[in-house]
């Protein structure tokens, strides 16, 4: 059995590898893509009868006033592109729309993965709090991306503290399941900004040099909250299709989430 998921992950991590290269040819032959119809995205039809039974990324908007706007980072790309890899990659069938949500939407219970970009500055209302603990507390998962430095861990912590005030935040050993899941995941890349991407300059932003996995389990060891730190995963999924744009950052970005995806799916 070892062998055999062995070979389906290197299988699937050559086929990722030379789809995108593939793609990639074609975006640098006809130019940028165009910023209607799904900018170039695959499209793909979902089957009516099962309709409520695909993965849907959900991304969350959240409004406060030091974080306006900036629940919509790399949207509405970077989520029709993974979606389209998740759907291409697995044996999940996805949502080729996916949904865009706040916490205190009661449709959030129907999804179990959301994705929260840039917390840095967000602060978040007490009806928010009370709602994504109850969804946290009730099964449901949590992907954090895009933030740098002390200073916005420091305001993602207090915040996340104030919904799970009992629970610690660790750091994720590269052995958990979760960095191998379909893809062997051996270091924590840090991704860049496109314009540092392209131009080889330094990774970081602000003093957050290091990039981290950290993590949130409940009791029984679920865990519920992933944190990607110092590192933009989002933007990779933004832009994996341009031709400039560094592979390993990309295959990085999908590997790592269509990994948590399917842990947190299956756990």
């Amino acid at each position: 059995m070892r062998k055999l998921l062995t070979a389906i992950a290197v299988f699937a991590a050559a086929f990722l590898l030379i789809e995108t290269a593939v793609t990639r040819k074609s975006a640098g032959q006809s130019g940028r893509f165009s910023r209607v119809n799904r900018n170039g995205v695959p499209d793909w039809k979902v089957d009516p009868e099962f309709a409520d039974d695909v993965f849907t990324f959900v991304r969350i908007r959240y409004n406060s006033y030091s974080g306006w706007g900036r629940w919509a980072t790399d949207y509405p790309d970077s989520d029709l592109n993974f979606s389209y890899r998740l759907q291409q990659l697995t044996s999940l069938k996805v949502d080729p729309q996916g949904k865009i949500l706040e916490l205190s939407d009661e449709r959030l219970f129907d999804y179990p993965f959301i994705y929260l970009i840039e917390p840095g500055g967000l602060e978040f209302t007490h009806d928010e709090i009370e709602a994504l603990r109850r969804y946290l507390l009730n099964g449901g998962f949590l992907m954090v991306d895009d933030f740098w430095g002390t200073w916005e861990w420091a305001n993602f912590e207090s915040e996340i503290k104030r919904v799970l005030p009992e629970y610690q935040i660790v750091e994720i050993p590269l052995d958990h399941p979760v960095f191998n899941t379909v893809y062997n995941i051996e270091e924590i890349v840090q991704v860049p900004n496109l314009g540092n991407a392209q131009r080889g300059r330094r990774t970081w932003e602000q003093d957050g040099v290091v990039p981290h996995v950290r993590g949130i389990f409940d009791e029984a060891g679920r865990l519920m909250v992933i944190i990607n730190w110092n590192t933009d995963i989002g933007d990779a999924w933004e832009w994996a299709e341009h031709p400039y744009y560094p592979l390993k950052y990309s295959t990085y970005a999908i590997e790592i989430t269509v990994n948590i995806i399917v842990y947190a799916m299956s756990h």
